[in-house]
């Protein structure tokens, strides 16, 4: 009875080691290159779709979704609800003025023409596309912003949800698009001020490069003046 305790123990102590390992598993790898990795190249079976394109109140553009599908067995959940044998063939959610997801790219096509054009032509997973309709209510500005990851900070060979997330913005026709967080900075949130025609976001860095995002790494924080041409993230430091 003692030996087979003793073994019980060996092994739940096995258990908790791995466990504990893998909640450890770093957002962050850094190498002579920096935190921001180029992506390898993996095999993939999966294949390109669009989604049915959705048009956000306020604004002349269609936006299709990019992404890849994805085979599910019946214990898992998927995107919205067209699926096939098995196959999930949406990649993303709509609710009003915000997509959400994990897709690749976003295609803009203006209500009168048949034209696509792509978001960018790097390798990304987009999160979340959302339309100010505020802002453009009150002053006239099209406004999207996006959370998204833009390269493979963990070195896995994939861009997704375990790389540092970044934010984004473009007019709503997916011109301007550009970066306003910085590299190797993880966004933790953003907020729109509409008295000020601003958007105000923070972020973390990982200060002592343990590939992690705790306590002992700085936030910074950023405003942007969307009423203004050049959209340029502006820091501030509330807390000295």
């Amino acid at each position: 009875m003692r030996k087979v305790l003793i073994a019980i123990i060996t092994l739940s102590s096995m258990f908790f080691v791995a466990c504990k390992e893998e909640q450890q598993k770093p957002k962050v790898i850094y190498d002579e290159a920096g935190a921001k990795g180029q992506v390898k190249k993996i095999d993939s079976t999966e294949i390109k779709v669009a989604d049915l394109p959705v048009h956000m109140e306020g604004t002349k553009y269609l936006i299709h979704p990019i992404g890849d599908i994805r085979v599910y067995d019946d214990s898992n959940r998927s995107y919205g609800s067209s699926r096939t044998n098995g196959v999930s063939y949406a990649i993303s959610n709509y609710n009003r003025f915000e997509i959400t997801g994990y897709f690749e790219n976003l295609k803009f096509q203006h209500v009168d023409s048949t034209a696509l054009r792509p978001l960018t032509d790097k390798k990304i997973q987009i999160q979340t596309a959302t339309y100010l309709n505020t802002l453009t209510a009150r002053y006239k500005k099209n406004v999207l912003l996006y959370t998204l990851v833009d390269a493979d900070t963990n070195q896995d060979g994939k861009v997704d949800v375990n790389d540092i997330k970044s934010l984004y913005i473009s007019d709503a026709s997916g011109r301007e698009f550009k970066k306003l967080s910085q590299d190797s900075q993880e966004l933790i949130d953003w907020n729109l001020i509409e008295a000020q025609g601003r958007i105000y976001f923070r972020t973390i860095e990982d200060i002592n490069k343990n590939g992690a995002f705790d306590k002992n790494d700085k936030v910074h924080y950023h405003y942007v003046d969307l009423l203004k041409d050049n959209w340029e993230p502006v820091t501030y430091e509330p807390v000295n």
